[in-house]
């Protein structure tokens, strides 16, 4: 890619989507599913120790769980991708008329004169005619393209980062309000989080901000329910 398109891309953040997606998934996940944890053990116990140990072993699980399961569904869009890549290069070499065709129609699709979109399909035919199909038939861009590694290590960073913040609050405020500290900070870190992810995507701050509050508060307080209904001591 050249100088000048790294600049252009600059302006837009369609390339940011994929390592994007897996950290804000990882982060909401790791403030909602640690605090909501928290929250219900906090709701069932009068000591700091056993929600604080429910805390550090949701974050430790959470994490590799996470950043496990984003590897493996990633891969798994990968095995397609490339089986599909694969097929797309069999067409290609047991017929390679109706292949031609068959991408001419889709540029005609898009607008282009019947003509047009014939000349535009045998050049680009002519250049590299795997990576045209792959990318207008099978819509696969090296934007799009699915990286299990750097999906895996951004989820699950991502949820350590964001178990981390309700960790400090069953350390460090007062036990008798837990329950409210929790869901006020995790609240204001959800916040956060939906404003930074929304700025790096260039989307809508409030619309991200109202979306990630409303169904953080639905869970913590789901989650709280639980803990008061089978409020059993926990010593």
């Amino acid at each position: 890619m050249s100088e000048f398109e790294d600049d252009y891309l600059d302006n837009h953040y369609i390339h940011r989507s994929n390592w994007l997606r897996a950290a804000v998934l990882g982060a909401n996940d790791g403030i909602l599913s640690t605090a909501s944890l928290a929250i219900g053990v906090a709701a069932a116990s009068d000591f700091r120790e056993p929600v604080i140990l429910a805390t550090v072993a949701g974050l430790v699980a959470g994490a590799l769980s996470m950043a496990a399961g984003e590897y493996v569904s990633v891969s798994s869009q990968t095995d397609i991708e490339q089986a599909d890549i694969e097929r797309e290069r069999q067409e290609l070499e047991e017929m390679p008329e109706i292949e031609l065709l068959r991408l001419a129609e889709i540029y005609e699709k898009r607008g282009l004169k019947n003509q047009t979109a014939l000349t535009v399909a045998k050049e680009l035919t002519e250049k590299d005619a795997l990576a045209a199909h792959v990318r207008d038939e099978l819509g696969i861009s090296e934007m799009s393209k699915a990286n299990p590694i750097q999906a895996a290590f951004a989820s699950g960073a991502a949820f350590t980062v964001g178990g981390v913040l309700p960790l400090l609050v069953t350390l460090f405020l007062p036990l008798k309000s837990m329950e409210y500290s929790l869901y006020g900070f995790a609240i204001l870190f959800l916040i956060i989080l939906g404003g930074l992810s929304a700025k790096t995507g260039g989307s809508s701050i409030g619309k991200a901000v109202i979306r990630i509050t409303f169904w953080g508060t639905v869970a913590m307080g789901l989650t709280a329910l639980v803990g008061y209904l089978f409020g059993v001591s926990l010593n």
